[in-house]
């Protein structure tokens, strides 16, 4: 069975945007050791066109597999890229959009959870990486197995949080942390069931 891994980037405070969903104040960190650990060992999670401008090379090490809500798509359609993803496989959650603008990208309307259980049950060495954003991963709590919780040295005070999800306590294990000079935090946790 392969995991389903919310990569994630955040606050100190744990919003993932301002309230618009707006993370652009967060990419200052995005720099430096940090930046190079990430590309080096998470390539697959940089945008097919930002790989490119990055010098971000290698194969896919962790996931073949992305899931993502349509407000996070759609940064990459506002600004005419129609599959931010294309070195993976592209699903997006939504209800609005009637057609995939892109051949690579194939779209949710219906029984998520369904259709994310199947994509973890596909034979494959590489997990499935849920993007975002707080809409989806609240849909998918249950079925998330991993967290990967990039925390920026920043509090925004309100916003987006992490998960779009009611009240309910679940708990994780608290695996790697690593620390960078830049203030980032990396912290990874797998899901106690």
């Amino acid at each position: 069975m392969r995991k389903l891994t919310y990569y994630i980037a955040c606050t100190i405070d744990g919003f993932i945007g301002d309230p618009d969903g707006d993370a652009s104040s967060m990419f200052k960190y995005t720099e430096g050791s940090y930046a190079a650990t990430m590309a080096a060992e998470y390539p697959e999670t940089f945008p097919t066109h930002a790989r490119e401008i990055l010098g971000v090379e290698g194969e896919n090490r962790h996931f073949d597999t992305v899931v993502q809500g349509v407000a996070s798509y759609r940064l990459a359609l506002d600004i005419g890229i129609t599959s931010p993803y294309n070195h993976l496989r592209e699903f997006v959650a939504t209800r609005s959009l009637a057609e995939s603008p892109h051949p690579n990208v194939e779209l949710i309307a219906d029984d998520l959870v369904g259709r994310i259980r199947e994509l973890k049950a596909e034979d494959s060495p590489l997990d499935v990486w849920l993007c975002g954003g707080s809409t989806i991963a609240g849909e998918l709590i249950e079925e998330i197995d991993e967290l990967i919780i990039k925390t920026y040295p920043q509090v925004y005070g309100s916003g987006m949080p992490m998960f779009g999800a009611g009240f309910e306590p679940r708990d994780f294990e608290l695996g790697a942390v690593r620390t960078f000079d830049n203030g980032v935090l990396v912290r990874t946790y797998t899901r106690k069931r």
